[in-house]
């Protein structure tokens, strides 16, 4: 008997410990084992020089196991002893301040945290008593080495250049979800890819020393890097947004773009938000107007039509019309000047000094409507630029094309109403007048560095050739004679540089499809005109005190001016030409 008892023994001792074995071995682990995930870093986003405008920093959560708080304050306690909770309780407060004081904390409000989740559950085994702390803090809690205290790490999402292309960066959720702006539209890039470990616990939850080990390894995201320089982007902020204040303007936008490459250098809005405080800014501040809001951009469009007509070899800047206040063109059309006046004799250029709604739409109908179109589509309008910012505006050139397009507004597209656009499509349609004639992609991004250093997502530069170099050159003539002789000749002087410019004024609409009492007032030009660097475009909306150009003059003088001293461009040689306005 007993030898068949030992054999029963043996034989169920074989079957767990060799047959058995890896199967109950990691039924075991299972029952023990927990598993957490490796966070993978989320990736920088810098500027053309590599300032970082958003990077990942480590947070910690602090939380407790309020029944092992109560467990550890009684050890080495006889239940017996008269005055068992009392020395207790004096052990748990005592814990409790240390805790407190590491992390800004009264040791009482801990406490508190204690006895409620022991009195809504006797066995609780969690409680939060501090979110996202950082590293300071969590290595002061560490050294407590308080055994009922764990901290749980998690990335959080940093700013340091706060509201500085606030706009462009976007921001994360407190889920370390991306939200707006480039955080979500180039979330591909920047998004790391998470690790899991697993480790042991005791019966009491507690992680086993030396237990721990990596299933699979992190893997941080891209650095994405903008061309944007943050430096131009501070100034040109301030300089907006202290106009738009001055003017009682809602909202404004501001562009700097470099007139050879495409490459956006400031793209600034007002108001800005910062992703630090995101609750900081109104819902509908927080994404960037330059790229999502389109409207029609007034007289800065004619220098298009004029590109357009001498490029068809319509017109020249020496080509004449009568322009009146008023005229009615033969499809009925009704088209009006901004002011009264007598019947001016303007040739091309004066069209353009004067702003004149009726002489620009007796050269603009000198080619047909389908070739106007086309030109417009292939200076970048109707469509996303190449960017594809999140929810950028396409704009609108009125329907499909000329088959919807209404008798009116088959002229109003001639002189910038009757279609939409936005300030990164007009500064855009000004780069490729600047460039020879050559429209350049629009780049705001120069590519995203994988942690492995591999550089993807370059962007296109291959250009097209939308005018050509010679009514580039002659629009551009014509644009310095705007600059030199109209009426804002003494606000947005830069002295020492030849600068071509033109000024945009137009309604808003009402959102029912009317004009409000509302207007847009803009300014687009680049310098030098004589071998153009940078586009300027400013934009302000709704400006209480100032209705014209006039209002964001000031600002394009201002931030021309710094960006031609801050990349030391020579000043210009030789004068501007002489173009006459009248015949």
């Amino acid at each position: 008997m007993l030898f068949v008892l030992l054999s029963i023994f043996v034989l169920r001792l074989v079957e767990i410990q060799v047959v058995r074995a890896d199967e109950l071995n990691a039924a075991a682990l299972d029952t023990r084992s927990s598993s957490t995930p490796i966070i993978g870093a989320r990736g920088d986003i810098v500027d053309a020089n590599g300032t970082v405008l958003a990077g990942s920093v480590q947070r910690f959560d602090i939380s407790i196991s309020p029944k092992q708080a109560v467990a550890a304050s009684q050890a080495g306690l006889k239940e017996s002893d008269a005055d068992f909770a009392v020395k207790s309780r004096a052990v748990l407060v005592a814990d409790t301040e240390k805790l407190g004081a590491a992390l800004g904390k009264s040791g009482a409000e801990i406490l508190g945290v204690i006895d409620a989740a022991l009195a809504e559950n006797p066995k609780s085994d969690h409680a939060y008593i501090a979110k996202s702390v950082d590293t300071e803090v969590w290595r002061a809690v560490d050294d407590l080495d308080i055994p009922w205290q764990y901290a749980q790490s998690l990335p959080a999402r940093s700013y340091p250049n706060g509201a500085v292309a606030g706009n462009l960066v976007g921001f994360v959720g407190a889920d370390g979800e991306a939200q707006a702006g480039l955080e979500l539209g180039q979330d591909s890039c920047l998004a790391g890819i998470d690790g899991k470990e697993a480790y042991e616990t005791g019966a009491d939850n507690v992680r086993l020393p030396d237990t721990t080990r990596t299933i699979s390894e992190a893997k941080p995201g891209g650095t994405l890097q903008l061309t944007i320089d943050s430096d131009l982007q501070w100034f040109s902020q301030q300089a907006l947004a202290e106009q738009a204040q001055a003017t009682g303007a809602a909202w404004g936008s501001l562009v700097v773009m470099e007139a050879k490459t495409g490459k956006l250098l400031t793209v600034a809005d007002y108001p800005s938000v910062d992703p630090n405080n995101v609750d900081g800014t109104a819902a509908e501040d927080r994404g960037s107007r330059a790229f999502a809001a389109s409207y029609e951009p007034g007289s800065t469009f004619k220098a298009l039509t004029s590109a357009i007509v001498i490029d068809s070899g319509q017109a020249d800047p020496y080509s004449q019309v009568v322009a009146p206040y008023r005229m009615i063109f033969p499809n009925g059309a009704d088209v009006n000047d901004s002011s009264f006046h007598g019947d001016d004799h303007l040739t091309l250029t004066g069209v353009l000094i004067d702003s004149s709604n009726t002489g620009m739409s007796q050269f603009g109908e000198r080619i047909s409507d389908d070739s106007r179109y086309e030109y417009m589509k292939k200076f970048g309008l109707g469509k996303e630029t190449e960017v594809h910012f999140p929810s950028e505006d396409s704009g609108d050139l009125n329907g499909d094309g000329p088959s919807t397009w209404d008798n009116q507004t088959r002229y109003a597209t001639m002189f910038g109403q009757g279609m939409t656009s936005t300030a990164i499509q007009n500064a855009s349609v000004y780069q490729a007048i600047a460039n020879n004639g050559v429209r350049l992609p629009v780049q705001l991004t120069t590519g995203c560095t994988k942690a492995d250093g591999t550089v993807v997502d370059q962007p296109n530069t291959e250009g097209v050739q939308v005018v050509s170099p010679g009514a580039a050159r002659a629009t551009s003539d014509m644009l310095e004679m705007v600059y030199k002789k109209g009426w804002l000749a003494s606000q947005w002087n830069v002295p020492g540089y030849r600068v071509a410019a033109k000024t945009g004024t137009a309604q808003m609409s009402d959102g029912t499809g009317k004009y409000s009492k509302d207007y847009i007032v803009s300014i687009t030009g680049y310098a030098p005109a004589d071998d153009p660097q940078y586009v300027v475009s400013v934009s302000l909306a709704r400006p209480v005190n100032m209705n014209t150009s006039a209002a964001p003059a000031p600002v394009f003088q201002e931030v021309m001016s710094q960006v031609l001293k801050k990349y030391r461009v020579v000043p210009s040689g030789a004068p501007a030409p002489e173009l006459p306005a009248n015949w």
